[in-house]
């Protein structure tokens, strides 16, 4: 996802519709993998419910630099409960007229 979407509703709705998609087609895993380096694409995998899976070191080389890459993941058996936060937070209601939420994205 680029900067114009990056941390908007429209991202938020992109991820739950595309997960959504994946786990009705019966995949039982979705991936997220960034430079370790990038905090940003790691905020944003965890705050959409991805798990830290682990770290490949100098898992490539990208402009003469070792790129270690951190890879986070979704599971089925995990989807049920990620899908029923994102509902929540999507649903019209949680948003005023301003477009803002009124609560925060939550798997709890």
């Amino acid at each position: 996802m680029g900067p114009a979407i990056a941390r908007t509703r429209v991202a938020t709705e992109a991820l739950f519709l595309m997960a959504d998609y994946v786990f009705a087609l019966g995949y039982r895993r979705l991936e997220w993998k960034c430079d370790n380096a990038n905090e940003p694409s790691k905020r944003a995998a965890e705050r959409f419910g991805f798990r830290f899976e682990g770290l490949f070191r100098q898992h490539m080389v990208v402009k003469g630099h070792n790129r270690d890459t951190a890879w986070f993941a979704i599971t089925d058996q995990e989807w049920p409960r990620l899908r029923a936060g994102y509902k929540r937070w999507l649903a019209a209601d949680n948003f005023g007229a301003d477009g803002q939420q009124h609560s925060r994205l939550s798997f709890v």
